[in-house]
């Protein structure tokens, strides 16, 4: 059974970090890429972050570019997603997704999901 489990949203400070893992099992980790993306109340599923398969290229969101950083460990199965100097705006739930080898940050292209954690970040 394919599975997909974050872990480690929870309720920060504006200014704070927090580290999201997922966590996988069920297919051949290392041939796929891993997504994160987030929805806020009301908004659209947004494309975060994405480490590909391939060679570890990273991609990231303008609105999280220098604040979060992505990483993989292929002996654990695991995908992380460091976040620093959160803000209120980045309130919403995280989900990951595993698509084939290469990172496109689209909802579409995904192959597999998790279930999501919450992150909210007060003032």
């Amino acid at each position: 059974e394919v599975q997909l489990v974050e872990s480690g949203g929870g309720l920060v400070q504006a200014g704070g970090s927090l580290r999201l893992s997922c966590a996988a099992s069920g297919f051949t980790f290392d041939d796929y890429a891993i997504d994160w993306f987030r929805q806020a109340p009301g908004k659209e599923r947004e494309g975060v972050s994405c480490i590909s398969s391939s060679d570890g290229s990273t991609y990231y969101a303008d609105s999280v570019k220098g604040r979060f950083t992505i990483s993989r460990n292929n002996a654990k199965n695991t995908v992380y997603l460091q976040m620093n100097s959160l803000k209120p705006e980045d309130t919403a739930d995280y989900y990951c997704a595993a698509e084939t080898k290469y990172c496109s940050l689209l909802s579409v292209g995904m192959d597999y999901w998790g279930k999501g954690t919450l992150v909210t970040v007060s003032l």
